[in-house]
């Protein structure tokens, strides 16, 4: 590994710090982990879900959304 230097803004850095704080990871894990996911992913192929919580109703009882309030 190398060592590297970024300047953000303050407010960024400061949210940065936070949310290492709330996962008790470092602020470089997170950085590190961002890249791999932003910069680094691979190209995605064929149809991309949007949704990844659990399903409410089947594909077959699409129309029931609009029976709720």
């Amino acid at each position: 590994m190398e060592k590297t230097q970024i300047y953000l803004p303050k407010e960024e850095l400061e949210a940065l710090r936070k949310a290492a704080a709330r996962s008790g990871r470092s602020v470089a894990e997170l950085v590190r982990e961002a890249i791999r996911k932003v910069v680094l992913r691979p190209p995605t192929t064929g149809p991309v879900a949007i949704w990844d919580g659990k399903p409410r109703r089947t594909a077959m009882e699409h129309d029931s959304v609009h029976d709720e309030p």
